[in-house]
């Protein structure tokens, strides 16, 4: 079975028809959606309602931090908010009643045999913890063999694309791989990915990201997609939200 696997895509709508589109050239079989739906992108609405027609359709969607941050903001202290906060309330507004409990209804994790699915660390899922070290790997792979049985985890959050994987040592190992080659993923080895951001990259290039990953083949293969980055930077703009979240879009940050 190949697994489209797309995570923080951030109400950018422009990103999200690129890659699923690319992902349906890739013939994937099933669609997973690894949280973040929504937050700083200028599309909430249209990205929730594709969500949760895949939804319909039997996709895995997992709630992320700005998904639940989107159905109950937080108190914004005054000069204390952040970027993320700052466009909670403004989504929480666009949201219809339905929209906003599609969202509070998401899972945190899913689970299909030994791959386990979750937006940030299988450690406390709801702490939202970044994977983003050999350690971060470490913790979030030894709590997803204890508490779900599962040798395999695939996380988004941290809007890179980076695997982890342990050899015949005790700890992870990091990996970079590169856009549209294959991975091996053996089904023996404990491994976790992250499969970067589809609405907000942050390493410097503007292009979608996901990643594919088939189970039968024991492999992943992680994809750059080009998009309309200016058309999705433009209803930014016209949304009224920080001038920021338009500019960062090209500069891939």
């Amino acid at each position: 079975m190949k697994i489209a696997l797309l995570s923080d895509i951030h109400a950018n709508l422009q990103a999200l028809h690129a890659c699923m589109a690319h992902a349906k050239a890739q013939g994937v079989d099933r669609w997973a959606v690894l949280g973040d739906l929504v937050g700083y992108g200028g599309n909430p609405q249209e990205v929730v309602d594709i969500a949760s027609h895949l939804a319909e359709d039997g996709a895995w969607v997992l709630q992320g931090n700005h998904d639940a941050m989107a159905v109950l903001p937080p108190a914004m202290a005054a000069g204390e908010e952040s970027l993320g906060s700052s466009t909670a309330q403004w989504t929480y507004e666009q949201l219809g009643a339905a929209q906003r409990a599609f969202l509070k209804s998401l899972p945190l994790t899913a689970l299909s045999g030994p791959l386990l699915m979750v937006h940030a660390s299988a450690h406390a899922p709801e702490r939202w913890h970044y994977v983003d070290s050999e350690r971060a790997a470490d913790l979030c792979a030894d709590h997803a063999l204890q508490t779900y049985d599962a040798r395999h985890v695939v996380v988004g959050h941290v809007h890179q694309q980076t695997v982890y994987y342990r050899g015949t040592g005790h700890s992870m190992m990091r990996f970079e791989p590169t856009a549209g080659v294959h991975v091996p993923m053996p089904s023996h080895r404990r491994w976790v990915a992250t499969v970067g951001s589809v609405g907000q990259p942050r390493d410097h290039k503007p292009q979608a990201m996901y990643a594919v990953y088939d189970d039968k083949a024991g492999c992943m293969t992680f994809h750059r997609v080009a998009y309309d980055h200016e058309a999705a930077a433009a209803a930014i703009r016209e949304a009224g939200l920080p001038e920021f979240l338009a500019e960062r879009l090209a500069m891939g940050r």
